[in-house]
């Protein structure tokens, strides 16, 4: 009976680790193109809608936005490299929740160990954006997008690119009520203790 209970206190304290573990990849199958900043991708066999971590990319396909200035040319680089990659995996980091308000994977995202962030990043066709707390990557994504601005490359080239670093101050309208947050955080937990006593049956 002690052993029990000790497992199952165990089992709890682990399901209570709903941050992800740093720098571990996960391989991943393409599924479809959608823009600059997202895709879908097959993870563990469920397709996923995924938005590439701490950046942002010009809009291409929202309804009710244009199309903006090399909103295009993000979409298809991204595209491009899922596409034609022979490998992708993702990354979570450690410092942010795994998807977001509206059921997106957030993440890292490789292509044959090239980071797709990156890529954009350097080609000035991402600003880094949504940074709620200090992610692993932060500095050299900073590092990347001022050196892009000094080439004046990209969105970087436009006379009034109107692109800023957003943080959690700047972007409140963008974080998710504390309510929403707690109930998601709580029915993800239950799920996963759902899915691991499944597991042990």
């Amino acid at each position: 009976m002690k052993k029990i209970i000790i497992s199952f206190l165990l089992f709890i304290l682990f399901s209570l680790n709903v941050k992800a573990i740093n720098n571990e990849r996960i391989e991943v199958k393409f599924s479809k193109c959608v823009d600059g900043d997202t895709i879908r991708l097959t993870i563990n066999g469920e397709k996923k809608r995924v938005r590439l971590l701490a950046i942002d990319t010009p809009e291409s396909v929202t309804p009710d936005k244009p199309v903006e200035k090399y909103g295009k040319e993000a979409s298809e680089l991204t595209c491009n490299l899922v596409k034609n990659a022979k490998k992708i995996e993702i990354e979570y980091d450690s410092n942010s929740d795994k998807e977001d308000k509206y059921g997106r994977v957030l993440a890292y995202v490789y292509v044959d160990d090239v980071m797709i962030q990156k890529e954009l990043l350097s080609k000035g066709l991402a600003k880094v954006a949504y940074l709620y707390k200090e992610y692993q990557y932060t500095e050299e994504f900073k590092h990347l997008q001022e050196e892009a601005k000094n080439k004046e490359i990209g969105i970087w080239s436009l006379d009034n690119p109107d692109y800023e670093i957003i943080d959690e101050e700047k972007d409140n309208e963008q974080e998710e009520s504390f309510f929403s947050k707690l109930w998601r955080k709580i029915k993800n937990f239950f799920k996963k203790i759902f899915n691991k006593i499944k597991d042990l049956f």
